[in-house]
């Protein structure tokens, strides 16, 4: 890809409300389609895509040999029945891992992918949402990978709940979209008051100078009034995860959310009555 092409910025697909429905929603694949393949193998990013998302999400580390894997824990217990950690080790030491079997037995044998593997499955016309699970220290090899594979900018979002990663992706990747993700804790049981407040995401936001938001999709807290407060703060983009029900994704679809993320992609296109 001309190296030139990463200064442009990313197409903003623009979400249409009507009174009754969205008239178009990004549908966003947690994880590829979790719900019924192992989370961040090729399996669920393929299946994905047979489940008609628009863009599927992934979760990222950096291994001691500098790759950049697909896995979401720090270490590989939980998906693989064994542990090792994900910084200490080499690819080829992942990778002899059995990362399906956990799912169903017809999954067995799913090795632990690199974020390469993951971008060759990305249609094109699809997008792809690149969680970054470590500090900034992965920008740079993630910075090396982008700009020498064909996918195109516009088919990026980088998100991260540390907002020190997302100012080194703006740094470094500055045609790229970037969002900051935070999800939200009752400050005390009981008050229905939340933090961070939209005081505080906003002056997140502006130190790392992320993009948009992504949102914990918590209707007690994401509401008409929130949505309409960010907008005035010139947060004008923001995602919500992980909604699994129909009701839910045709809330946050009516509040303007660009994407809905889910392990369901077609259950929630259904919901949503989307071509």
């Amino acid at each position: 890809m001309a190296r030139n092409a990463w200064g442009l910025s990313a197409t903003v697909l623009l979400v249409m409300i009507t009174s009754s429905q969205a008239e178009s929603q990004m549908i966003t694949a947690h994880r590829g389609a979790s719900y019924d393949a192992p989370e961040n193998t090729l399996a669920a990013f393929r299946l994905a895509w047979v489940q008609q998302a628009d863009a599927i999400e992934g979760d990222f580390r950096l291994t001691a040999d500098g790759h950049i894997v697909c896995i979401h824990d720090a270490d590989t217990e939980r998906t693989c029945g064994v542990k090792c950690v994900v910084a200490d080790a080499r690819l080829v030491d992942l990778q002899s891992l059995d990362f399906g079997r956990w799912k169903a037995p017809s999954f067995a044998g799913l090795a632990c992918c690199t974020l390469e593997d993951v971008l060759a499955t990305v249609p094109a016309g699809k997008r792809i949402f690149i969680e970054l699970k470590t500090g900034p220290e992965i920008v740079a090899p993630l910075g090396e990978i982008l700009e020498k594979n064909t996918i195109e900018a516009a088919s990026l979002v980088i998100i991260s709940f540390d907002e020190r990663t997302i100012a080194a992706c703006k740094e470094r990747l500055p045609g790229v979209k970037a969002h900051w993700l935070t999800s939200f804790k009752e400050t005390q049981k009981g008050t229905n008051e939340w933090q961070p407040s939209v005081e505080q995401i906003l002056a997140t936001v502006g130190r790392c100078r992320a993009d948009g938001v992504g949102l914990h999709a918590r209707r007690q807290v994401v509401d008409e009034k929130f949505v309409r407060q960010l907008r005035r703060g010139g947060v004008n983009e923001f995602h919500v995860w992980t909604v699994d029900g129909p009701d839910d994704a045709r809330f946050f679809a009516g509040l303007g959310a660009m994407g809905i993320t889910t392990n369901r992609p077609l259950l929630i296109r259904e919901s949503l009555r989307l071509p």
